[in-house]
């Protein structure tokens, strides 16, 4: 018998949370509202999404994270045959429909950011 391995047994059990976690992982957000404006090449985007927390994605997080996105077809990827060679990075109808989405969310955490502060501080002065 063959050994599954555990992405593809956690893929298999519940797809709907692995696709949520894609969308809304750290990286992935930031290359869904960078590609709602526009197409970019690899560079172009990593520039675009620049640091998130003070982090700078790496080439290859931001890689990982194209293909995982381009694998549940959000992500189209088009490589030009010309030297130098020439990729770029868009989204598909399913992938602008996930950008509104996130974005939403990215816009209500920056309108509600406040509200959030003054909550974790009322329950930072409640524990001893």
């Amino acid at each position: 018998m063959a050994v599954r391995s555990s992405s593809v047994d956690a893929e298999q059990m519940c797809p709907h949370r692995l696709v949520l976690e894609h969308v809304t992982s750290r990286w992935g957000v930031l290359v869904l509202i960078a590609l709602a404006e526009r197409s970019h090449r690899f560079s172009e985007l990593r520039r675009a999404i620049g640091s998130s927390g003070g982090r700078t994605v790496s080439e290859k997080m931001l890689t990982q994270t194209l293909q995982t996105l381009e694998r549940d077809g959000l992500v189209h990827r088009d490589a030009k045959p010309v030297i130098p060679p020439r990729v770029d990075y868009s989204l598909t109808d399913l992938g602008r429909e996930a950008s509104e989405q996130v974005k939403a969310l990215a816009l209500w955490t920056d309108r509600r950011m406040d509200d959030v502060l003054k909550a974790r501080e009322r329950y930072d002065a409640a524990r001893p």
